[in-house]
């Protein structure tokens, strides 16, 4: 017996009988194969009755061999995660995510804690499909949690999900055919200019600057508490660099920013003399111009001015429209820029957004015009 060795790695064939190779094509004796299997044996089969046949299962025993590392990559991921209860999985899945702000860190591990976790954490991974999504949804629905936390929930569910259906755990996505929580955020109380005006002559001089950036410039609060004469890039420009944050009060990257990341907004006239007027007064601190009252080391605290908007609020000195959150100094900002023509894709920048979609379902009613004005408009162009 003689073998024949073909390329490497793809083994050898052969036959089981007296004859020479040179008449191997004229002997009636079956061809047998020798090669390698996948986990190093040596293995034989036989019953070829030409040399292309046992020629043919050699390319693809080795073929298989070569795809098999891909595959079996796969199937241990399968093996590995696949059973491995959500909590875990999630845990794993949240040391990756090393791009989130602290404060967004910790909203994420809120949600997982107080709504994620509590129906999903024990089960195993390989169960997941559309029907356990949707359950957990009305679970949240029965629950009476509301539309914008279901809607958060939903989509770090949804993000998790989808990195294990990258892995290859699920052969059609557990997310196919589910409808997410329909979220749209409420309508916006927005004051007027003389209510604006009422409420920036009630507080003290840090409240009067804080709603002088909020409806000025459209800075939320922890921005605004982050004021900085050295972010004053241009007579007309803010750049908005930093804002404390009200889970640690202290200085931190914006929301859905990284650190190094900033925005430049518009600077009115009448904001930037609130501001120079406030330095004169009661000066700076390495540019920083609002500090902790009790301690003037330490960055503006969050309660600072949301004790005196309650206050102000209780005590009726300042007409503040029915239903308005201190929020609403941003939503002020907005309206201003959407009534007077500025694009909605600027006001978004300006203001932060991370998506124009919810720029778009807040400021959507401010915006100039209505579709019945389009007809019209677009009537005079049809009849010309």
């Amino acid at each position: 017996m003689a073998a024949r060795t073909l390329a490497h790695g793809m083994g050898s064939f052969f036959k089981e009988c007296e004859h020479p190779r040179h008449r191997w094509s004229k002997c009636l004796h079956p061809y047998k194969i020798r090669y390698r299997s996948s986990t190093g044996k040596q293995a034989e089969e036989g019953g070829f009755a030409t040399q292309d046949q046992a020629i043919s299962r050699l390319t693809e025993i080795y073929k298989e061999k070569k795809a098999r590392p891909s595959s079996q990559a796969r199937a241990d991921r399968i093996q590995k995660y696949g059973s491995m209860r959500f909590q875990e999985y999630a845990t794993e899945w949240m040391a990756g995510q090393r791009h989130l702000a602290a404060a967004s860190v910790r909203h994420l591990e809120s949600l997982l804690e107080h709504h994620i976790l509590p129906a999903l954490g024990s089960r195993r991974m390989n169960s997941f499909d559309h029907k356990v999504v949707d359950g957990f949804i009305r679970t949240m629905e029965k629950a009476h949690a509301g539309l914008a936390t279901q809607a958060n929930a939903f989509d770090k569910l949804r993000a998790i999900l989808l990195d294990a259906h990258q892995l290859g755990l699920y052969a059609e996505s557990p997310l196919t055919g589910v409808k997410p929580p329909q979220y749209d955020p409420s309508r916006a109380v927005i004051p007027s200019l003389p209510q604006l005006r009422s409420l920036r002559e009630a507080g003290d001089d840090a409240f009067k600057l804080i709603v002088d950036l909020m409806s000025g410039c459209g800075l939320r609060n922890g921005e605004a508490a982050a004021i900085n004469l050295n972010n004053l890039v241009a007579d007309d420009v803010y750049r908005v660099k930093e804002q404390v944050v009200m889970s640690t009060g202290k200085y931190g990257p914006l929301k859905h920013r990284k650190a190094w990341q900033y925005r430049d907004v518009p600077l009115p006239s009448s904001v930037r003399v609130t501001i120079e007027k406030y330095a004169e007064k009661h000066g700076s601190i390495d540019g920083y111009l609002l500090r902790r009252p009790t301690d003037p080391t330490q960055p503006y605290p969050h309660w600072g001015v949301s004790n005196q908007w309650s206050r102000l609020k209780t005590a009726g000195a300042a007409d503040i429209p029915e239903g308005m959150v201190l929020y609403g100094l941003r939503h002020f900002f907005a309206s201003n820029c959407l009534s007077h023509g500025i694009p909605i894709t600027d006001v978004a920048d300006w203001m932060g957004h991370k998506n124009l979609d919810v720029t778009f379902k807040i400021y959507r009613h401010l915006m100039p015009g209505s579709i019945g004005q389009a007809a019209k408009i677009l009537n005079m162009a049809l009849v010309a």
